[in-house]
């Protein structure tokens, strides 16, 4: 959900005003239908509860979405009973005997390949489970619908193979790539209503229900107005620019979504972003094991943007990341209090009131004569915003905060090593470390909003003036009207430590 965020705010920033943000929840499948069961609890009231802390925790995460979607709303239903029709008539759904490995938590088939014997750690009992995700698997045999997946092989490989990568980071491609070489089998798209009730019916035979993923998939179509129009399909915002999806749904968004809306002729996402997971002393985070972590605690404890800022600048994409509060709060004191913080304090302490006139002059090139150090600065200030620019078209957010990051690194190396303290004029200093700050504070506006804007505050960078806070004034030298005024302020302050 921040990665996503993090996009969007991007694409505002720098002058995308029309980007828009879709998240929400899946709520069909025998999953869910089950989990209601354990609970004693009718299943929409299950979902609803599930929605809201959802919901909520959007919310706390300061997301900036446009639209929450549900996969029980009436319009999201409609949609994807209108998409099986379609498929229909274009003769790509037919009805088979299916047997095969299923697992329920993963709500999908695994081919015999896909499946092998395991021990539960907890109770000893062997198991079959997916090599890929480690969920129990059970052998099922049963008559449903298909979907002609098989007929796309050439055409989703010649997907994946042009220039601009459609899956990133890479290695995923690569995994995809192999995986749909080695041939693809029709895809059950339907289960039996004895199995699962809980979910969108089969249109024309009520016998049947519409197999989650593709049920789920569907729901960015609906956001986007859903059927179209006929001679209105391109007024839509139809395609997506980006899908963000975890490691282990890689399958259904590269795989079965572009063959769905290919055999519709419907555009394409035009990527899919895929990051690791999250782990817990080096092992795969699961309720079972307790090896779990509340967010809304972690976001109470070291702030959102605290939280945001290690989930960005830690997060993996092609590789798991693990958790620890003790990483959180090495960061926050490392790079936030100690770097961003400590820098913005001192600066502001050397400029005596004086930081405006520095501004104004060195913007007007008055002055004492820049050294060969200041100048080499300046020249980092003058390269660092397009390649974070560059990282973030890359959708590589962890690159670009990392960057970011190596700003104030720099400057805070630069300030050290010039003494302004010492110098009876420090103007050269103390504006290249103000700049350093304002272009890192509009840089960071899409990773950490609230606390970025407090940094411009601070500053006294005009809040009246929008375009003084966009990517375009990212730049070395682009604004003389700042710091008038400018007063020392705790950006962020001593966490709480105790556990």
């Amino acid at each position: 959900m921040v990665m996503a965020d993090i996009l969007k705010r991007w694409q505002v920033l720098v002058g995308n005003s029309d980007a828009q943000l879709l998240t929400g929840t899946d709520e069909h499948g025998m999953k869910i239908q089950q989990a209601a069961m354990e609970a004693g609890m009718d299943t929409q009231a299950f979902c609803d509860m599930n929605c809201r802390t959802f919901e909520a925790l959007a919310k706390a995460a300061n997301l900036d979405h446009d639209h929450f979607i549900r996969t029980t709303d009436t319009a999201h239903r409609d949609a994807v009973q209108y998409f099986w029709e379609m498929l229909s008539h274009r003769g790509y759904i037919y009805t088979s005997k299916h047997e095969g490995w299923y697992s329920v938590s993963d709500e999908t088939f695994y081919p015999q390949t896909q499946v092998q014997n395991s021990l539960d750690p907890a109770t000893g009992r062997k198991r079959m489970v997916s090599v890929e995700t480690g969920k129990e698997v059970e052998w099922s045999s049963e008559t449903n619908y298909h979907f002609r997946l098989s007929a796309f092989k050439d055409r989703l490989l010649e997907l994946y193979n042009r220039p601009d990568s459609f899956i990133t980071p890479s290695q995923y491609s690569s995994a995809v790539i192999n995986s749909v070489s080695s041939g693809l089998q029709d895809l059950s798209i339907s289960r039996p209503v004895e199995r699962l009730t809980w979910g969108i019916p089969v249109p024309g035979d009520d016998t049947q229900t519409i197999y989650v993923w593709l049920d789920a998939l569907v729901n960015y179509l609906t956001q986007a107005g859903y059927p179209f129009p006929p001679g209105r399909e391109n007024q839509s915002i139809w395609p997506a620019d980006v899908h963000v999806v975890g490691k282990d749904i890689v399958r259904f968004h590269c795989v079965y979504w572009p063959a769905f809306l290919m055999a519709l002729d419907l555009p394409l996402p035009r990527n899919v972003l895929v990051h690791g997971h999250w782990t817990m002393n080096r092992e795969k985070m699961s309720k079972s094991t307790g090896n779990v972590v509340n967010p809304f605690y972690a976001i109470d404890r070291f702030g959102v943007d605290g939280m945001r800022f290690f989930l960005a600048y830690q997060g993996g994409l092609a590789d798991d990341a693990d958790y620890d509060n003790s990483f959180i709060t090495r960061d926050y004191k490392k790079w936030l209090q100690g770097g961003i913080g400590n820098l913005l304090h001192r600066t502001i302490g050397c400029a005596k009131g004086r930081m405006h006139s520095f501004v104004q002059n060195s913007t007007a090139n008055r002055g004492p004569t820049p050294t060969a150090e200041d100048v080499g600065h300046q020249t980092m200030l003058v390269l660092a915003p397009t390649k974070v620019a560059g990282h973030m078209t890359g959708l590589n957010p962890r690159a670009a905060l990392q960057e970011i990051v190596s700003i104030i690194e720099k400057t805070n190396k630069y300030f050290h090593a010039a003494e302004p303290w010492k110098s009876p004029d420090p103007q050269w200093v103390l504006y290249n470390v103000a700049e350093s700050l304002r272009i890192s504070a509009i840089l960071l506006q899409p990773f950490m909003p609230s606390k970025s804007q407090e940094l411009l505050e601070l500053l006294r960078v005009d809040t009246s003036n929008p375009l003084k806070r966009s990517f375009a004034a990212a730049v070395y030298g682009s604004d003389s009207e700042y710091g008038e005024g400018i007063k020392k302020g705790i950006l962020f302050p001593p966490l709480i430590t105790e556990e």
